[in-house]
């Protein structure tokens, strides 16, 4: 039985606008899923190292049938075909793919943190998750609106209606 997951896009390397469109179609198109939902597009300033371009940013639903740690594998195989390098952390990116839930599974491993481990504190990940689950909870943190109203200093500008 599949399982509902949700998963972060962000860019801010080369033409983010479309690196995060091919993105989706991507996530369309992996083996053992079903596409359910893309939200719009959004602009965002980067968290952390400053002086980068800002990022594009959105959040696909889909249901999967591959474990986590398996789909996460497929996940940072198409980062890699968008040539995502990993350096510093919060360094600029040609593609960020990231795992925020995974059904109701909760998992504190280091290679797979579920829920995500900050995804609560985060704008640009809240912004779009609403947008395409607004009835969401997020187990041990609250509902996706609440949270998002925490957030409400971080600039995030809504830019296209969704892509796929």
């Amino acid at each position: 039985m599949g399982r509902r997951c949700f998963i972060a896009l962000g860019a801010n390397l080369g033409d983010p606008v479309a690196t995060v469109k091919a993105a989706i179609l991507a996530l369309r198109e992996l083996p053992q899923t079903e596409f359910i939902a893309a939200s719009s597009l959004y602009r965002t300033a980067p968290v952390g190292l400053k002086h980068q371009p800002d990022f594009i940013n959105a959040v696909v639903e889909l249901v999967a049938v591959a474990p986590a740690p398996t789909f996460l594998e497929s996940l940072f195989g198409i980062e890699a075909r968008f040539g995502r390098q990993r350096s510093v952390k919060n360094a600029p990116r040609t593609l960020d793919l990231d795992l925020l839930l995974y059904g109701d599974e909760v998992s504190n491993d280091p290679q797979l943190t579920l829920p995500h481990p900050r995804m609560h504190e985060r704008a640009f990940v809240l912004a779009p998750l609403a947008e395409i689950a607004p009835r969401l909870a997020i187990p041990g943190r609250g509902s996706v609106a609440d949270l998002l109203l925490r957030c409400a200093d971080q600039q995030i500008e809504k830019m296209l209606s969704p892509v796929a």
